[in-house]
C-alpha cells in the first residue's frame, strides 16, 4: 500500500493533472511509496473517499482548483471524519491565496502554497520521518527550474491513448494583467531547453501526437519558441496537433515563417486580447499594441493554416456593454475561427479586487467567482452577456455553424448586436443555454433566420445542410428536407476526408469531426 496518495478531481476525464505529475516526479526516494488517483467532478465525494481510503495511505495530497474546490471540500471533510490520523495536504492555485477565508483549509492539516514541486516532497519526508511541520500554511519558494524533475515519464499509456498531454517550456508571465494569477509569477522562468526537447522526443516515440503547451507566453523568448517549432517541423507526421498561447502583438518574421510551414489544422494558437478598449486595458494594467495585434492576425489568417482561438472578457472595470460590443465586432472582422467570450472572474489573490469600490464590482462568492454586476453593467445585462457567451460557444465556436453564422449578421452593421438578438430570442424560446441537441439548435437557428430575419429559406437550409455535413454526419435532418432538392438528402459520410485533429477544428476545416 502506498504511503502517499496524490489525488484531484479533474473537470473531465480527458484532462490529466499536470501538477500532480510534477509532484510525483519530484518525490525522489519516496516515489515508489506514492500513487496517483484521478477523479472527475461528476463523481460522488463519498465514492472518491472510498477509493482513496482503500489504498490505506498515511498522507493524501489533493490538488485544489477553482472548478473542484466545492466537491474537494466534501472529500476532505469525509476523509478526516473517517481517518482522523490521515494527514491531508492541499495545494494548487485555489488554496495558494486568501487561505484564512477558506473552509477547505480549515479542515485540512497542511497547505503548501505556490509551486510545490520540491516543497511537497520535503514536507512528506518530514512527516514520514516523524518530523511533522508545526505550521499549517507552508509557503513554497520558487524552485530553480534546473532542479525540477520533468514529469513527462509519469504519463501512462492510458494517458497517451485517451487524455490531453500537457507540456511547458516555461512558467510565469512578464505582464501584470490584474485578472490573472499568472501576473503574480514574475519573472518568466524557462526550463533547460535541451532536456525539455529530449522529453518531447520521448513522448513522440511513445505515440503522443497532441501536445498542449501551457506556457502563458510561448512566443516571449524567440530562441526557445523557434527551437520548439523547428523540432516539430522536422518530425511532422499525420495527426500532429500543437496548442500554444501567444502574446498577440509579438510575432517576428522568424516565427511567422515557421508557423506558415505547418499543415492546416496542426497548430492552434490561443491569443488573449481580453479587451480592445485602451482605457480598460490601462485599468487592468494590460499592455498591448493593437495595430501590431491586428497585423499579426491578418498574417496568420492569410498565410498560415493555424486555428486561431481568441479571448475576450466581459465585465472588466470600465468596460461598457457598448465598448465590449465594439471590441467583439472588431475581433469578428479579424476572422479567428473561435472567439472565447469569457465572463470576468475574481480569482483568489489577483489584484483585480482593487477596483471593487470604484467600479462597483460585485462577484459571486461561490466558485467560479464570476462578476454579477458592476457600475456600468447591471445584473440583468450581465445575465444576457452570460447567455450570449454560452450560445456563441455552441453556434459561433463549435464548427457546427461555419457557413450559417455569418448569415446571423448579414447586411447588418454589428455582429454583436445581431447575435445578441438571436441569443435573447433563443432564451425566450427555450429558457436554457446548455444540453441542446445539435439538430434542435439548428432547427431553432433556421426558424430565427427565416422568420425573424426573413432570409430565404433555401439559402439558410443550404448553409445549415453544409454545416451538418462538416461533422461527417449522415441523413439530412427532417426540418431541412422541404427546402432542398431531394437529390441532396442523403450525402454519404465518405464524401469528407477524415483528418486526425480535434473534432472542433476538423469541423472548422470541413474535414469531419462528430458531435
Amino acid at each position: 500500500m502506498p504511503a502517499i496518495v496524490l489525488a484531484t478531481l479533474n473537470a473531465k476525464y480527458i484532462h490529466a493533472s499536470f501538477g500532480l505529475r510534477y509532484l510525483l516526479a519530484n518525490l525522489g526516494e519516496l516515489r515508489p511509496q506514492a500513487s496517483l488517483l484521478e477523479f472527475t467532478i461528476t463523481q460522488r465525494p463519498l465514492e472518491i473517499v472510498e477509493t482513496i481510503l482503500a489504498r490505506n495511505p498515511r498522507i493524501v495530497g489533493l490538488g485544489v482548483y477553482i472548478w473542484n474546490v466545492a466537491p474537494t471540500t466534501e472529500v476532505v471533510v469525509l476523509l478526516k471524519r473517517l481517518r482522523p490520523d490521515l494527514i491531508v495536504i492541499l495545494g494548487g492555485p485555489e488554496v495558494s491565496h486568501e487561505t484564512a477565508l477558506q473552509d477547505i483549509v480549515r479542515h485540512a492539516d497542511h497547505v503548501v502554497t505556490g509551486e510545490a514541486d520540491l516543497k511537497f516532497a520535503e514536507v512528506c519526508r518530514g512527516i514520514l520521518g516523524g518530523n511533522r511541520p508545526a505550521e499549517k500554511i507552508i509557503p513554497a519558494p520558487l524552485p530553480e527550474m534546473a532542479n525540477v524533475a520533468l514529469p513527462y515519464d509519469e504519463y501512462t499509456e492510458e494517458d497517451i491513448a485517451h487524455r490531453l498531454i500537457y507540456v511547458e517550456a516555461s512558467r510565469g508571465c512578464p505582464f501584470t494583467c490584474e485578472f490573472c494569477l499568472s501576473s503574480l509569477d514574475v519573472p518568466v522562468r524557462a526550463f533547460p531547453l535541451e532536456p525539455f526537447v529530449a522529453a518531447l522526443q520521448r513522448l513522440l516515440d511513445r505515440g503522443v501526437l497532441h501536445f498542449k503547451f501551457v506556457d502563458r507566453t510561448f512566443n516571449l523568448n524567440l530562441n526557445v519558441s523557434r527551437r520548439i517549432l523547428e523540432f516539430f517541423l522536422e518530425r511532422l507526421r499525420p495527426g500532429l496537433f500543437l496548442h500554444f498561447e501567444l502574446v498577440p502583438d509579438r510575432l517576428p518574421p522568424a516565427l511567422r515563417e515557421l508557423l506558415a510551414k505547418f499543415p492546416a489544422g496542426s497548430v492552434q494558437l490561443e491569443i488573449g486580447i481580453q479587451t480592445f478598449n485602451a482605457d480598460v486595458a490601462d485599468n487592468i494594467r494590460r499592455r498591448q499594441d493593437y495595430a501590431k495585434l491586428e497585423d499579426n492576425f491578418r498574417y496568420l489568417r492569410a498565410h498560415t493554416g493555424a486555428h486561431l482561438h481568441a479571448d475576450l472578457i466581459a465585465g472588466l472595470p470600465g468596460e461598457t456593454l457598448e465598448s465590449f460590443a465594439a471590441g467583439f465586432d472588431r475581433l469578428v472582422g479579424l476572422n479567428p475561427q473561435e472567439i472565447q467570450v469569457g465572463i470576468l472572474k475574481r480569482l483568489r489573490g489577483t489584484p483585480i479586487a482593487r477596483h471593487d469600490e470604484s467600479w462597483g464590482m460585485v462577484y459571486s462568492p461561490l466558485p467560479t467567482y464570476e462578476i454579477l454586476q458592476n457600475r456600468l453593467i447591471d445584473f440583468a445585462t450581465m445575465q444576457r452577456l452570460r447567455r450570449f457567451a454560452a450560445y456563441w460557444d455552441t453556434i459561433g465556436n463549435s464548427g457546427n455553424f461555419v457557413e450559417t453564422t455569418p448569415l446571423i449578421w448579414s447586411d447588418a452593421a454589428s455582429p454583436f448586436a445581431e447575435f445578441m438578438r438571436l441569443s435573447d430570442w433563443l432564451w425566450q424560446k427555450d429558457g436554457r443555454t446548455h444540453g441542446l441537441a445539435l439538430v434542435t439548435i439548428m432547427e431553432q437557428v433556421f426558424a430565427y433566420l427565416t422568420e425573424e430575419r426573413r432570409l430565404p429559406r433555401a439559402r439558410v437550409a443550404e448553409a445549415l445542410w453544409h454545416d451538418f455535413q462538416r461533422g461527417r454526419r449522415g441523413e439530412m435532418p427532417p426540418f431541412l428536407r422541404p427546402h432542398l432538392p431531394a437529390t441532396e438528402h442523403a450525402a454519404p459520410r465518405s464524401s469528407l476526408t477524415p483528418v486526425r485533429t480535434t473534432s472542433r477544428q476538423a469541423r472548422h476545416l470541413g474535414t469531419g469531426g462528430g458531435d
